[in-house]
C-alpha cells in the first residue's frame, strides 16, 4: 500500500467537471445582533480555495499526482481568481472562459468549528455550443494523456447527456478507465463509466430503494438496489459511500458479492469535500497499479483523514503514509500479543492445547471491538499471514463446555473472534424470560477468557453478515452439521474451513437454568 502511495507522483490524473470558488470567513460570536436575534461573527480571517471539481483537483495535487484539469467558468473576477488557485497547486489547467457563464461561488462563515450560515451565488453553465468545439480537442487531447479520469458532477450544468457521454466515449477509445461522482437519479449519462461513485443518499435515489446501513438485512438490500441500477444502466461498477459504515463496491459481473470496508474516520469536525477526498484517492490509487480493493483502502484511509479537519480540506501523501505506519503498528502489536503464549484446558480425554492473546490478562483491555475496528485488525492479520478464527454464541451462563469450544476453536487459528448475540437476537431466538445477563456483561466475560482474542456483539439473526465483512479463515462451531450451519457453509464458499467442535456432554445453559428453578423451587417447598 505504502509504495502505491510512492508511485502516485507518476500518476497523470485528470479532473473535469463543474468547477467553483470556495470562502470561508472564520471567526468568533460572542453577543447576539440588537438588529435581530442572530449571532454577530467578528471576522478574524478569510480563505479562498477551489470548491466542486476543484478540490478534486487540490486533492489529486496534494497526493503528489501529475495533474490536468479541463472545464469551464465564467468571464468574471471569480473566473480569474480559479484560474489562480489552479496554478497555485501546480494543475496543467485548459479553462475556458464562457462569456455568458457566471462563476459559482459558496461563501461559509464559520465561529470555531461550528458553519453559522452558507451563502451560494450561483446559476447553471448556459449551453456549451459557442465554445463546445475547441473544449472537445483539449478534452480528447488530456484523456489522450492521462491514466486515470475523474469526473465530478456537481449537477451545475456542465454534465449534460451530451458532454458526458462524449467524454466517457473518449475514454473507452482510449483505454482510460472513468470514475464517476454523480448526481441526480438518472444515471442513464453515465452510461460507459467504469465507475459510478454515489453517498448512500444518491445511491438510494438512483436505485429507489430505501436503505438502512444499520438493519441486519442491509446487505441483502443493498445488492437489490446495485442490481436495479445495474438493470437499467449500463456501468460496469458501483462504489458506494456510506458514511460512517464505510464504503461498499458492486461489479456488474458479480453483484450478489459485494465488498464492504469500514470507515477509518476517529472524530469528525467536517464533512465539506470527503467525498473529492475519496474520488481523487481512490482514482490515484488504480492509476498507480492498485486493485480496487487497495484503492477503496487507500481512498477510505484518506476520507478518515479529511473529516478530522475544519473546511473543504485535503490528505497529503505524508498524511496517508503515517495513517498507514499507525495501523501497521497497532496491528503488529494486536498480533505479537494474539500469538504469545500457550494454555491448556485439562478436561481428560477432552484435553486441548491453544494459543491465546497476551491482552486478555487484563479484564476486556480493547479486546471489545466495534465491527469496525475489528475489520481493521483481521485485514492487518491477514496481510501477515496469520489464521483467523471465528465461533459465536449467546454465552449467557458461562460453563466448562463454552471453556471446551474456545479452546478447540482457538486450536484451529492464531486469533479466535467471539461473535456474541446482543440482547435483542437473543430474545427472538430464546424467548422474551433470555437472555438471563444483558450483552453489556456477558461480552465482558468472554473478553476475560485468556482463550479468546477479540469481541463483538452483533444484533443479527445469524452471524452471516459479520462473516461476510471478516471473512475468517475458519469458523468453528459446536453441534451443528454442515447442512443445519449457513455460516459454515458460507465460510466454505469462499475457501474456508468449518470445523465442527466436540461437545462435552452435560453442559448446557439450558440445564443450568432448569437445575436453578427446580433448586428454587426445592427451597419454596421447604418453606
Amino acid at each position: 500500500m505504502r509504495d502505491y502511495i510512492e508511485k502516485f507522483s507518476n500518476v497523470k490524473a485528470l479532473a473535469i467537471g463543474d468547477l467553483m470558488l470556495d470562502r470561508f470567513a472564520y471567526g468568533t460570536v460572542d453577543r447576539i445582533s440588537p438588529e435581530a436575534p442572530v449571532p454577530v461573527l467578528k471576522i478574524r480571517s478569510c480563505k479562498e480555495m477551489l470548491g466542486g471539481a476543484g478540490n478534486v483537483v487540490a486533492n489529486l495535487a496534494a497526493l503528489g499526482c501529475v495533474t490536468t484539469f479541463v472545464g469551464v467558468v465564467g468571464q468574471d473576477s471569480e473566473g480569474r481568481r480559479v484560474a489562480e488557485l489552479l496554478s497555485k497547486v501546480q494543475c496543467w489547467n485548459r479553462l475556458f472562459f464562457h462569456p455568458e457563464a457566471k462563476t459559482i461561488v459558496k461563501e461559509r462563515m464559520i465561529a470555531a468549528n461550528s458553519h453559522l450560515l452558507r451563502v451560494d451565488k450561483e446559476e447553471r453553465l448556459p449551453d456549451l455550443s459557442p465554445i463546445w468545439d475547441e473544449f472537445f480537442a483539449a478534452a480528447s487531447q488530456a484523456i489522450r494523456s492521462a491514466d486515470v479520469v475523474l469526473l465530478s458532477d456537481y449537477n451545475k450544468g456542465f454534465f449534460t447527456p451530451k458532454t458526458t457521454q462524449a467524454i466517457l466515449k473518449l475514454c473507452r477509445e482510449f483505454g482510460k478507465p472513468a470514475i464517476v461522482d454523480p448526481k441526480g437519479r438518472d444515471y442513464s449519462k453515465y452510461n460507459g463509466a467504469t465507475f459510478v461513485k454515489p453517498n448512500l443518499k444518491e445511491f438510494q435515489e438512483a436505485s429507489e430503494r430505501e436503505l438502512r446501513p444499520a438493519d441486519p438485512n442491509f446487505r441483502t438490500e443493498a445488492i437489490a438496489a446495485a442490481k436495479r441500477i445495474f438493470e437499467r444502466y449500463e456501468i460496469e461498477n458501483l462504489l458506494t459511500t456510506l458514511s460512517e459504515y464505510g464504503m461498499m463496491r458492486f461489479s456488474r459481473q458479480n453483484p450478489d458479492d459485494p465488498r464492504q470496508i469500514p470507515t477509518e474516520a476517529k472524530e469528525v469536525f467536517d464533512v465539506s469535500g470527503a467525498g473529492d477526498t475519496s474520488l481523487a484517492t481512490f482514482g490515484a490509487a488504480l492509476g498507480a497499479g492498485a486493485s480496487v480493493e487497495e484503492a477503496m483502502e487507500l481512498a477510505n484511509l484518506a476520507s478518515g483523514i479529511v473529516v478530522g479537519k475544519l473546511g473543504t480540506a485535503s490528505a497529503t501523501a505524508a498524511e496517508l503514509r503515517d495513517a498507514l505506519d499507525a495501523k501497521r503498528a497497532a496491528a503488529e502489536r494486536a498480533i505479537e500479543a494474539a500469538t504469545a503464549k500457550t494454555v491448556r484446558i485439562d478436561a481428560g480425554e477432552n484435553a486441548v492445547s491453544a494459543a491465546p492473546s497476551e491482552k486478555t490478562s487484563n479484564f476486556g483491555r480493547r479486546k471489545l471491538l466495534t465491527r469496525e475496528e475489528l475489520a481493521e485488525v483481521v485485514a492487518d492479520l491477514k496481510r501477515r499471514g496469520k489464521t483467523v478464527g471465528f465461533t459465536n454464541g449467546c454465552f449467557d451462563c458461562m460453563h466448562f463446555g463454552h471453556l471446551n469450544s474456545f479452546a478447540q476453536a482457538r486450536a484451529e487459528c492464531d486469533a479466535l473472534i467471539v461473535a456474541v448475540n446482543s440482547d435483542a437476537s437473543v430474545k427472538r431466538y430464546k424467548g422474551p424470560n433470555r437472555p438471563i445477563q444483558n450483552e453489556t456483561t456477558r461480552s465482558a466475560i468472554v473478553a476475560a477468557l485468556e482463550l479468546v482474542d477479540y469481541v463483538v456483539v452483533f444484533d443479527e439473526d445469524t452471524a452471516e453478515p459479520l462473516i461476510d465483512l471478516l471473512r475468517p479463515d475458519v469458523v468453528a462451531k459446536e453441534g451443528y452439521s454442515l447442512d443445519r450451519w449457513p455460516e459454515g457453509r458460507q465460510v466454505v464458499a469462499y475457501g474456508g474451513r468449518a470445523v465442527e467442535l466436540k461437545r462435552v456432554e452435560g453442559y448446557s445453559t439450558t440445564n443450568l437454568v432448569e437445575r436453578m428453578k427446580r433448586a428454587d423451587e426445592a427451597k419454596e417447598e421447604k418453606r
